[in-house]
């Protein structure tokens, strides 16, 4: 069975300074044509950085659209033509401060497919070494340690509830426990 939704035209409806919204009309699997309306994102980068005694790098910060602070792991969005584990690198060190000895690309997720074709591309960074961060203008967080266990436990709570990050953790702790390299 064909699923396949032709595009048969696109008007770009907003264009900011990385993401773009467009109102596209396709042609549907039957024959009848239909709007989609979605989000152009460059996609961006989330890293599990690992310390040595066991512990994650994690920040806290506030995030303007739901207007509240939020536990995340270090990530940042993929410039255009960049590749993702130059992105992946970049964001540690302005983040955290921390470059990384050890890189594995973990998976791709796609977290908005009904409305954007924004991608998330998780790294594992281990071996880390702190050389001092640099943070982007206007950002601002907080960097802290945090056991793995406990982060889990933050999910179950709900003290960690943003899904780039608890898909992050779910992956890192599978890996460690059955698919460790």
């Amino acid at each position: 069975m064909n699923l396949t939704e032709t595009r048969l035209d696109s008007k770009l409806m907003y264009e900011g300074n990385f993401i773009q919204v467009r109102k596209d009309n396709v042609l549907l699997p039957d024959g009848a044509v239909s709007s989609r309306e979605y989000i152009n994102h460059p996609g961006a980068v989330a890293i599990l950085a690992l310390l040595d005694n066991g512990n994650l790098v994690m920040e806290r910060q506030f995030r303007y659209a739901p207007q509240r602070e939020f536990i995340e792991l270090p990530a940042g969005k993929i410039d255009h033509g960049e590749d993702i584990l130059v992105c992946a690198k970049r964001e540690l060190l302005e983040e955290t401060g921390y470059v990384a000895g050890e890189w594995i690309h973990l998976t791709t997720a796609w977290p908005c497919i009904g409305y954007a074709d924004e991608r998330m591309e998780y790294f594992l960074a281990r071996g880390l070494v702190h050389r001092g961060r640099n943070l982007d203008d206007g950002e601002f967080l907080e960097v802290f340690e945090l056991p793995l266990p406990e982060a889990i436990e933050w999910i179950r709570l709900g003290k960690i509830n943003e899904s780039k990050t608890i898909v992050g953790l779910f992956w890192l702790e599978k890996f460690l426990k059955d698919w460790r390299a």
